[in-house]
Protein backbone atom coordinates (compact mmCIF):
# COMPACT_ATOMS: atom_id res chain seq x y z
CA UNK A 1 0.00 0.00 0.00
CA UNK A 2 2.92 2.74 0.70
CA UNK A 3 4.47 1.68 -2.33
CA UNK A 4 1.30 2.22 -4.31
CA UNK A 5 1.01 5.69 -2.42
CA UNK A 6 4.32 7.16 -2.69
CA UNK A 7 4.11 6.09 -6.83
CA UNK A 8 0.63 7.68 -7.28
CA UNK A 9 2.76 10.91 -5.22
CA UNK A 10 5.68 10.80 -7.48
CA UNK A 11 3.90 10.40 -10.58
CA UNK A 12 1.53 13.92 -9.57
CA UNK A 13 5.19 15.72 -9.05
CA UNK A 14 6.37 14.54 -12.74
CA UNK A 15 3.03 15.48 -14.20
CA UNK A 16 2.40 18.83 -12.65
CA UNK A 17 6.85 19.82 -13.69
CA UNK A 18 6.00 18.13 -17.27
CA UNK A 19 2.47 20.61 -17.67
CA UNK A 20 3.59 23.62 -16.25
CA UNK A 21 4.29 27.04 -18.71
CA UNK A 22 8.49 26.82 -17.49
CA UNK A 23 10.38 24.09 -17.02
CA UNK A 24 14.10 22.89 -16.65
CA UNK A 25 15.79 20.83 -19.31
CA UNK A 26 18.10 18.20 -18.67
CA UNK A 27 21.21 19.11 -16.93
CA UNK A 28 19.68 22.22 -15.45
CA UNK A 29 20.99 24.79 -17.65
CA UNK A 30 18.07 26.61 -18.84
CA UNK A 31 14.45 26.68 -18.37
CA UNK A 32 12.20 26.74 -21.33
CA UNK A 33 9.44 29.47 -21.18
CA UNK A 34 6.22 31.22 -22.97
CA UNK A 35 7.49 34.17 -24.83
CA UNK A 36 5.96 36.76 -26.76
CA UNK A 37 8.28 38.02 -29.04
CA UNK A 38 8.24 38.55 -32.77
CA UNK A 39 12.21 37.46 -33.23
CA UNK A 40 13.42 34.53 -35.50
CA UNK A 41 14.43 31.41 -33.73
CA UNK A 42 18.40 31.27 -32.85
CA UNK A 43 18.10 35.12 -31.68
CA UNK A 44 19.16 36.03 -28.21
CA UNK A 45 17.67 39.03 -25.99
CA UNK A 46 19.78 40.27 -23.61
CA UNK A 47 17.08 42.06 -21.01
CA UNK A 48 20.11 43.95 -19.10
CA UNK A 49 16.96 45.16 -15.87
CA UNK A 50 16.04 41.63 -15.38
CA UNK A 51 19.74 40.04 -15.93
CA UNK A 52 18.40 37.27 -17.78
CA UNK A 53 19.01 36.47 -21.34
CA UNK A 54 16.96 34.64 -23.73
CA UNK A 55 17.45 32.34 -26.35
CA UNK A 56 14.65 32.42 -28.83
CA UNK A 57 13.27 28.81 -29.78
CA UNK A 58 10.12 29.90 -31.75
CA UNK A 59 6.51 28.71 -31.78
CA UNK A 60 6.59 31.33 -28.67
CA UNK A 61 9.07 29.95 -26.23
CA UNK A 62 12.51 30.93 -25.45
CA UNK A 63 15.08 29.16 -22.91
CA UNK A 64 15.83 31.67 -20.44
CA UNK A 65 19.55 31.55 -18.54
CA UNK A 66 20.46 34.19 -15.36
CA UNK A 67 23.37 36.08 -16.03
CA UNK A 68 25.36 38.76 -14.64
CA UNK A 69 25.61 42.12 -16.81
CA UNK A 70 27.65 45.52 -17.01
CA UNK A 71 27.80 47.83 -14.42
CA UNK A 72 25.78 50.65 -14.80
CA UNK A 73 28.59 52.93 -16.02
CA UNK A 74 29.93 50.01 -18.71
CA UNK A 75 26.46 48.87 -20.34
CA UNK A 76 25.59 48.98 -23.70
CA UNK A 77 22.28 48.43 -25.49
CA UNK A 78 21.30 47.65 -29.30
CA UNK A 79 22.35 45.17 -32.04
CA UNK A 80 24.36 43.05 -32.70
CA UNK A 81 25.58 39.37 -33.82
CA UNK A 82 27.48 36.10 -32.89
CA UNK A 83 30.58 37.08 -34.18
CA UNK A 84 33.00 34.17 -33.03
CA UNK A 85 32.63 31.02 -30.66
CA UNK A 86 35.86 29.90 -28.50
CA UNK A 87 36.50 26.94 -26.47
CA UNK A 88 38.76 27.39 -23.05
CA UNK A 89 39.45 30.70 -24.08
CA UNK A 90 42.42 33.48 -23.22
CA UNK A 91 41.56 36.40 -21.34
CA UNK A 92 43.18 39.57 -22.59
CA UNK A 93 42.41 42.66 -20.75
CA UNK A 94 41.13 45.55 -22.65
CA UNK A 95 43.14 48.55 -22.85
CA UNK A 96 40.22 50.42 -20.08
CA UNK A 97 41.09 47.40 -18.14
CA UNK A 98 44.48 48.15 -17.68
CA UNK A 99 44.27 51.36 -17.68
CA UNK A 100 41.99 51.28 -14.38
CA UNK A 101 44.29 48.63 -13.41
CA UNK A 102 47.93 48.32 -14.38
CA UNK A 103 48.16 45.40 -11.91
CA UNK A 104 46.81 43.47 -14.35
CA UNK A 105 48.26 40.21 -15.89
CA UNK A 106 49.08 40.47 -19.85
CA UNK A 107 46.42 37.38 -20.56
CA UNK A 108 44.79 34.65 -18.48
CA UNK A 109 44.84 31.44 -20.23
CA UNK A 110 42.52 28.22 -20.11
CA UNK A 111 41.77 27.19 -16.11
CA UNK A 112 39.92 28.12 -13.22
CA UNK A 113 41.38 31.48 -12.77
CA UNK A 114 40.35 32.23 -16.12
CA UNK A 115 37.45 35.53 -15.91
CA UNK A 116 36.42 33.95 -18.98
CA UNK A 117 35.36 30.84 -17.34
CA UNK A 118 34.68 27.87 -19.97
CA UNK A 119 33.04 29.27 -23.52
CA UNK A 120 32.85 32.79 -24.71
CA UNK A 121 31.08 33.85 -27.43
CA UNK A 122 32.21 37.02 -29.11
CA UNK A 123 29.34 39.66 -29.90
CA UNK A 124 29.84 41.92 -33.54
CA UNK A 125 33.61 43.80 -33.95
CA UNK A 126 34.18 44.60 -30.38
CA UNK A 127 35.15 43.56 -27.39
CA UNK A 128 32.21 42.22 -25.97
CA UNK A 129 31.28 38.44 -25.05
CA UNK A 130 28.73 36.53 -23.20
CA UNK A 131 30.81 34.26 -21.57
CA UNK A 132 31.18 31.83 -18.62
CA UNK A 133 32.66 33.20 -15.08
CA UNK A 134 35.24 32.20 -12.92
CA UNK A 135 32.97 33.95 -10.17
CA UNK A 136 29.51 32.18 -10.19
CA UNK A 137 28.37 34.27 -7.17
CA UNK A 138 28.42 37.56 -9.62
CA UNK A 139 25.07 36.03 -11.62
CA UNK A 140 21.86 38.22 -10.72
CA UNK A 141 24.27 41.05 -10.72
CA UNK A 142 25.59 44.03 -12.66
CA UNK A 143 29.66 43.45 -12.20
CA UNK A 144 31.06 43.01 -15.72
CA UNK A 145 32.77 45.38 -18.32
CA UNK A 146 30.19 45.36 -20.27
CA UNK A 147 30.02 41.75 -20.96
CA UNK A 148 27.30 39.50 -19.91
CA UNK A 149 28.59 36.37 -17.41
CA UNK A 150 26.46 32.71 -17.35
CA UNK A 151 27.35 30.11 -15.13
CA UNK A 152 29.97 28.07 -16.94
CA UNK A 153 27.08 24.84 -17.25
CA UNK A 154 24.75 27.53 -18.77
CA UNK A 155 27.28 29.41 -21.04
CA UNK A 156 28.61 25.67 -22.45
CA UNK A 157 24.74 24.90 -23.13
CA UNK A 158 24.00 28.06 -25.12
CA UNK A 159 27.16 27.69 -26.97
CA UNK A 160 26.01 24.26 -28.42
CA UNK A 161 22.56 25.92 -29.38
CA UNK A 162 23.83 29.17 -31.10
CA UNK A 163 25.40 29.62 -34.56
CA UNK A 164 27.91 32.21 -35.28
CA UNK A 165 25.74 34.76 -37.11
CA UNK A 166 23.08 34.78 -34.95
CA UNK A 167 21.14 38.08 -34.08
CA UNK A 168 21.46 39.79 -30.13
CA UNK A 169 19.37 42.57 -28.99
CA UNK A 170 20.54 43.87 -26.15
CA UNK A 171 17.59 45.76 -24.08
CA UNK A 172 17.21 47.62 -20.96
Amino acid sequence: MQNRALLAAFAAVVLTTASSPAYSLPGGAAREISFAAEHDSGTIIVKTGERKLYLVTGGGRALVYDIAVGKPSEQWFGKSWVSKKREHPTWTPTPSMRARNPRLPQSIGPGPKNPLGERAINLGWGAYRIHGTNSPNSIGSAASSGCFRMRNADVKDLFERVHVGAQVLVLR
